[in-house]
């Protein structure tokens, strides 16, 4: 068993983060191996925010991104992609095309501008020193990177608290994967009992239901060693999206914009699907609680 239990014990993937603590926000990129990984995603609810994910559908023609942006910032946080491809570009890795490498970043954000200030938020300078950042360490946790401003629990209107960023690696029969979650839902986090982890724990029964229109967003990053096709990577971030509703009540709701990824880096021979999805589910369900317990603990 790896000694490193985050989303960088999976060899090939690296993550760096850049955080702004008085303001925040921050951003967070997970690099893929040079040849890049075949990769797809599923974005629920009425606002996403992202680049290049049409590109992840599986009936477009490009099957391996280079790079993944998680931020906050909102809508101005996706130029912190920027600077990601320009440090890839640097690295001669991207997409061949006749004339060029074109590196491949997708990106998410969350909206954080409410949380800290909302004049600060992660640029392609930014995402820059975020991607010259990443290494193969233990990913750091808690209130870091994309995580800096997330928060929880805020369908009062007010008593949110902080959300983080988690990541686990999760191993079973000679199969991992590792998991990062961004978590910034409207709903409550739940522990494994189904207890509240934080959050106000009313749920949909409070009294004074005030959601804040364009505050929630979880966003959830999953990768494997094992072989995948475009498809199956979709078919994984469904799964992806469908553990979240174990561990965040209620979730994917009107406020929500949640978006997952799954990533493969095409290096071993293919697992059984079965297995995979339990992992999927189970990795994305440790990663959600592994935020709150880092942004909160001591």
């Amino acid at each position: 068993m790896s000694e490193n239990r985050t989303l960088t014990g999976v060899p090939g993937f690296l993550v760096g983060h850049w955080t702004h603590a008085q303001a925040r926000t921050g951003c967070t990129v997970i690099l893929c191996p040079p040849e890049g990984a075949v990769a797809s995603a599923s974005f629920l609810g009425p606002s996403p925010g992202t680049r290049e994910g049409v590109l992840l559908s599986p009936d477009k023609k490009v099957e391996r991104v280079h790079a993944l942006l998680l931020t906050g910032g909102s809508a101005f946080g996706l130029s912190a992609a920027g600077g990601v491809v320009r440090v890839l570009e640097e690295r001669g890795v991207g997409h061949e095309t006749p004339w060029a490498r074109v590196p491949l970043v997708p990106a998410a954000v969350i909206y954080d501008l409410g949380v800290g200030r909302a004049d600060i938020r992660p640029g392609e300078r930014e995402g820059e020193l975020a991607a010259r950042a990443a290494s193969a360490d233990p990913v750091a946790r808690g209130l870091v990177g994309a995580g800096t401003g997330a928060t929880a629990g805020k369908y009062l209107g007010s008593g949110a608290v902080p959300g983080g960023l988690g990541s686990v690696l999760i191993e079973r029969h000679g199969v991992r994967v590792g998991a990062l979650a961004v978590v910034n839902p409207i709903g409550d986090v739940l522990d494994e009992r189904g207890g509240v982890l934080a959050g106000p724990g009313v749920g949909p029964g409070a009294t004074a239901f005030t959601p804040g229109d364009v505050e929630n967003t979880t966003l959830i990053a999953v990768v494997t060693e094992h072989t995948l096709s475009k498809n199956e990577c979709r078919r994984l971030a469904d799964a992806a999206q469908t553990a979240l509703a174990r561990v965040i009540h209620p979730s994917h709701t009107p406020w929500d914009g949640d978006s997952a990824f799954v990533l493969s880096a095409a290096t071993l021979p293919p697992a059984d699907p079965l297995l995979l999805v339990a992992l999927v589910q189970e990795a994305v369900c440790a990663a959600v609680r592994d935020a709150v317990r880092a942004a909160t603990g001591p």
